[in-house]
């Protein structure tokens, strides 16, 4: 029965009585909608997302901070009733506000198995709202399952008491800092004032503060090894292996080629980085010798057998999954796997027998995939080579590793990528132009230089094999009806793109309002803008405007790469993620009896899902900050200096800026901008001053003094130099129309001070 067309509160409400998470599928559906009223529904939905009343994630609709009906959360702290309250692990602040606060209960009748949960836990909840909450905490959570507990040990900086012998410490972690703890004399061990310790709490007290005991002393925080480790230690990041996984990986012995093909005499070859330790992909290409695909190619990528090494439930796959992903800093790696497994067993090593799972696949001439086929093999690479290197000779500059490789090897490789080139220009996937920095250690660990190394066809080579052998495991696994982890990357939620297209209106750039965008509609825009002084500003905010990608038991495409299936199958030595592929792909084509167990569920891997994308969160989190903590260690000498920047961030409270030279991020207070109230004007994004008409913008390219340093924060404070562009009278309130309201902020007051997160 036709119930027509809701109104816009009912269709609000019976997307909330949904869970908050609701396709309009369901919407039609439920109120009997044919498909005139579905165009009218489109609209309605258009208009409520661009209100912000209304949200988008997953291809799902859902109320703007609403929470998922399973969500991984940290416990962060008791209330004075002593509840635990917990918040989401994975939340965006920037399009959904701040992240709501749960009230955590336990199962009832004892159905958590492990010890309850606790201030620093994450915990996995199933969530429902609070009828007729009244408060700031609008959710109760029930826990399933405690996914990782609070660790034992806290960093800190050590401060020496000349009075007492003792001392006290003052904690990295920025949601402790200012609870300094105290340490007596006899618990200092061989620490020294500035220095960089871990210590074990041993006894809290009613009144005071609490006491504790020095268990390592890691040194200086002026050393580069004390810096990362300030990152691994705030973000929980496990960088000592368990000594049953140890145990495990140093028992391992080589696979044998039992049950593989003999793929030995094939001249695969590695192309990575030319620090690299471990190697998990191989490559190769020949053309095609059918007649039927004329110009076409066999292209093969051997990725590393993790999987025969990592079996599931035992302790090296329990430790991997507890890390998730290696992490990357400038100075170390924390791995995903022993060193034994990942820099050993399953490295493919030049002209040493390992263990592969390989996918062959026959391009046509225009680079698209007309079939495939996964092998178990054993395989011998032929050379290990950097992008540099290879790039090298192609372009005519041979070494004694390269020229017996060129013409058999390289060149084929090449010309292959030629035409996947066609097929990827075709897809067009989103073409960001975003240069990425890499900081040069000197021998002492202190920062050398920072540069942007350069893109080669290698990389790209590299990158477009692994993404057609990516899709090639989804594509089988989906056809076996074997679950999976998929990588998604969802289309920009409602409200970014409405904000992105108030921001390009700005510009007198226009774009087009639809039910559907895809990726080349911002290729098109950047192309506008290409080799322009907008260029820089508007890959920024079209980046900004992007869902970020995660791993997710259901698929709903890569919009980024312009994809419908996608999985991570490249990389298991360093990523969780495709140990999972891979064992999929063991088990959907009977190659073992070490693939995922049949007994794994949807449940299960939704859980995968969520633990390994948090764990790519931190990992970002982790090295993003050691970069920052290194490059303001470096600058602290230089107080006072100029330097060239670009504005990178503005928001209420000042602008945000990126160093030419070194890529720093650094601050600048908007209290220090000038005698003026500078608003900030979102559709701008800029920060505009109401008397004056000054505008500082995202994007601009402005001239600073460096006034602050904190390395242990990884902060800079910046003065401005540069005066701004100026708006019109009538242009100056947010959005350019009418009189500008009074702002309430201060033109002067206390000096802010800190960087974007």
């Amino acid at each position: 029965m036709t119930k027509g067309l809701p109104g816009r509160e009912e269709l609000i409400a019976f997307i909330a009585s949904q869970g908050g998470d609701v396709g309009k599928r369901e919407i039609s559906r439920a109120f009997g909608l044919d498909g005139s009223d579905r165009i009218a529904l489109k609209e309605l939905l258009r208009e409520l997302a661009d209100e912000g009343l209304l949200g988008r994630k997953r291809r799902k609709l859902h109320l703007p901070g609403a929470l998922p009906a399973v969500v991984l959360s940290e416990v962060v702290e008791r209330d004075e009733d002593g509840e635990l309250i917990a918040t989401p692990v994975d939340w965006d602040e920037e399009e959904s506000g701040e992240a709501p606060r749960i009230l955590v209960r336990l199962a009832r009748r004892g159905r958590l198995a492990g010890p309850a949960p606790t201030v620093g836990d994450r915990v996995l909840l199933k969530t429902e709202e609070i009828p007729e909450a009244d408060g700031r905490i609008r959710h109760n959570g029930t826990v399933l399952k405690v996914i990782e507990k609070a660790r034992a040990l806290t960093l800190g900086i050590f401060r020496r008491d000349l009075q007492t012998g003792g001392g006290r410490l003052t904690p990295i972690d920025k949601r402790n800092m200012g609870r300094e703890l105290a340490i007596p004399a006899d618990f200092t061990g061989e620490a020294q004032d500035g220095d960089l310790v871990s210590v074990e709490i041993i006894r809290h007290h009613a009144y005071g503060l609490p006491t504790a005991k020095v268990k390592e002393r890691l040194g200086s925080v002026a050393t580069e090894k004390a810096i990362s480790l300030i990152a691994i230690h705030a973000h929980g990041i496990p960088s000592v292996f368990r000594r049953e996984a140890l145990a495990e990986a140093e028992e391992a012995q080589p696979a044998s080629l039992r049950g593989r093909e003999d793929w030995r005499d094939l001249p695969l070859v590695t192309i990575d980085p030319p620090d690299a330790k471990d190697h998990d992909d191989a490559v190769h290409a020949t053309p095609d010798l059918d007649p039927d695909n004329e110009g076409g190619f066999i292209l093969t990528v051997a990725i590393a057998d993790v999987a025969a090494y990592v079996r599931p439930n035992s302790a090296l796959d329990r430790e991997a999954l507890a890390r998730g992903n290696s992490v990357y800093f400038p100075d170390r790696v924390v791995p995903m796997l022993p060193e034994r497994i990942s820099n050993d067993l399953c490295s493919l090593r030049p002209l040493e027998d390992r263990p592969a799972l390989a996918v062959r696949m026959v391009v046509g001439a225009n680079g698209r995939k007309k079939r495939h086929s996964f092998h178990r093999i054993m395989m011998r690479s032929a050379a290990k080579l950097a992008y540099a290197q290879a790039q090298a000779a192609v372009d005519g500059r041979a070494d004694d590793v390269t020229d017996p490789l060129l013409e058999g090897v390289l060149r084929p490789l090449w010309a292959a990528y030629g035409a996947v080139k066609k097929a990827r220009d075709a897809r067009a996937p989103l073409d960001l132009d975003l240069p990425e920095r890499k900081i040069l250690l000197k021998p002492d660990g202190t920062v050398d230089k920072v540069v942007v190394p350069e893109r080669l066809d290698a990389h790209r080579l590299i990158e477009e094999f692994m993404i057609l052998a990516n899709v090639a495991a989804a594509e089988t696994l989906e056809e076996k009806r074997i679950p999976l982890i998929y990588r998604v990357h969802d289309q920009p939620s409602l409200e970014k793109m409405s904000a992105l297209r108030e921001f390009l209106q700005t510009l007198d750039i226009k774009l087009p309002k639809t039910e559907s965008v895809r990726p080349a509609q911002f290729n098109d825009i950047l192309a506008r803008v290409e080799g322009t002084e907008m260029a820089p500003l508007v890959n920024q905010v079209i980046l900004r405007s992007q869902a970020q990608a995660e791993y997710a038991n259901e698929n709903y495409g890569h919009f980024g790469l312009h994809l419908r299936r996608y999985a991570h199958f490249t990389s298991p030595i360093r990523r969780y993620a495709d140990l999972i592929v891979h064992r999929a792909l063991v088990r959907g084509l009977g190659f073992g009896a070490d693939g995922l167990p049949e007994t794994t569920t949807p449940e299960q891997l939704a859980e995968i899902a969520a633990r390994i994308s948090a764990s790519e969160r931190r990992a970002m989190a982790a090295e993003r900050e050691t970069i920052d903590r290194l490059i303001a260690h470096h600058m602290a000498v230089q107080i006072g200096a100029t330097f060239r920047a670009r504005i990178s961030g503005v928001t209420k409270a000042g602008l945000f800026v990126a160093l030419d030279e070194t890529g720093a991020d650094g601050f600048i207070p908007a209290v220090t901008l000038g005698q003026d109230y500078y608003r900030y004007d979102e559709a701008r994004h800029a920060l505009v001053g109401e008397r004056s008409g000054e505008m500082h913008r995202l994007g601009d390219r402005v001239e600073v003094k460096l006034v602050e340093a904190a390395p242990v924060a990884g902060a800079l404070r910046f003065e401005l130099l540069s005066e701004g562009n100026y708006v019109a009278p009538d242009r100056r309130r947010p959005g350019g129309r009418g009189r500008p309201a009074r702002s309430t902020e201060r033109p002067h007051g206390p000096k802010r001070f800190g960087k974007r997160r």
